[in-house]
């Protein structure tokens, strides 16, 4: 699996449908019409996700790898 940052994974959400909702500290808070899944994705400058956590974000979101590029 490609890894990316979390910026770069608030602008794939973002054009998906997601609306940011708040920032708490370094943690963007996303939540979309219709879906009960809030998304809390951790921002730290242009540092890459851990894959687990970037695995289970795209789960909850209901993106594929696919949806990276």
């Amino acid at each position: 699996m490609k890894s990316i940052s979390g910026k770069a994974l608030c602008k794939v959400v973002e054009r998906k449908g997601w609306l940011l909702k708040r920032v708490t500290g370094s943690h963007h808070i996303y939540a979309k019409k219709g879906v009960s899944v809030i998304l809390s994705i951790p921002v730290h400058s242009n540092r890459d996700l851990p894959i687990g956590t970037l695995r289970n974000l795209l789960k909850d979101a209901g993106l594929t790898e696919d949806d990276l590029e």
